[in-house]
């Protein structure tokens, strides 16, 4: 992979817009649930939450990230009212403590999407990539909102017993799902200055299949719109550092002792192509992100 020209672009959203290419875009986690696998029970709270969430506005970020569901393999779904009642509370607290923020909902429910979206969220990031709620994508085109699309493979509660892909077969099928997401997207209509594309790190992808997304992201670029990556605190970066001090146990990794990882993966990312990262440590991904930049200004 050589190093990728990222293509300037305007990410249109439901009141506004963000500059996509030049300079990538922060994007803080805000985790609302008691069971993420990295920070799971932290920000449930709706206070803390909030708290935290300006907090990574004050380091940096761009945009915020807000979910109520896990989504760490072997998770089981919430109902639609519980997943509601975790994050409709922290995004009008934030709005009221901070109404410029730039948030974003990371749901796959139609109905969970517009009412966040009502409660003043600009984007919709779903993980599934328009492929578990069938009302989602014309929930988004009636909202006008900004849309991230990701790729998954199954869903968490069969991410333990999927056979693993061989690793040539990795890129290709990112791309062809997230080309028939943005397809979809496109023919409920969406427009593309509203999509972005998410290949999924992690997501039905075991260990090492996430290497072959790392090294050859820039291919995903041709699909047409940008990418986000999220390798933030991943367990296939745990599995890795495992090799060298724990015995070859993942588990013996916990997520806080992945930040080093977490920012090399983050800067490949944005050296492949990557417009926005999304990530649990706010301040060194936006520092990370500024020598990558200057290292793309230079192709």
């Amino acid at each position: 992979m050589a190093f990728a020209r990222r293509p300037a672009c305007t990410w249109q959203l439901r009141t506004g817009s963000l500059p996509l290419g030049e300079r990538t875009l922060v994007m803080g986690v805000l985790n609302v649930t008691p069971d993420s696998f990295s920070d799971g029970g932290a920000f449930l709270n709706p206070e803390r939450a909030v708290q935290h969430a300006l907090s990574m506005l004050d380091q940096g970020a761009d945009l915020i990230d807000v979910g109520g569901e896990s989504t760490r393999p072997g998770s089981q779904p919430l109902s639609t009212q519980e997943e509601q009642a975790r994050v409709l509370p922290v995004l009008e607290a934030l709005l009221r403590e901070r109404p410029t923020s730039v948030l974003s909902i990371d749901s796959y429910r139609a109905a969970t999407a517009r009412a966040a979206i009502a409660a003043g969220a600009e984007i919709v990031n779903d993980v599934s990539g328009f492929q578990w709620d069938p009302d989602l994508p014309q929930v988004c085109a009636d909202l006008r909102c900004g849309v991230i699309l990701m790729h998954t493979r199954g869903r968490p509660s069969e991410w333990r017993t999927q056979p693993r892909l061989a690793q040539e077969e990795v890129v290709p099928l990112v791309k062809t799902g997230l080309t028939q997401s943005l397809k979809a997207a496109l023919a409920t209509g969406i427009d593309r200055s509203r999509i972005v594309l998410d290949p999924g790190f992690g997501f039905g992808k075991t260990y090492d299949n996430n290497y072959p997304l790392l090294a050859h992201l820039d291919e995903l670029l041709a699909i047409g719109a940008p990418l986000l990556a999220g390798v933030s605190r991943k367990s296939f970066l745990a599995r890795t550092l495992s090799e060298i001090g724990s015995g070859g146990r993942t588990a013996d990794i916990a997520p806080e002792a992945r930040a080093n990882a977490t920012l090399a993966a983050t800067t490949a990312a944005i050296l492949g192509g990557a417009s926005i990262v999304r990530v649990h440590d706010v301040r060194p991904a936006v520092e990370a992100a500024r020598i990558a930049d200057a290292i793309l200004a230079e192709l």
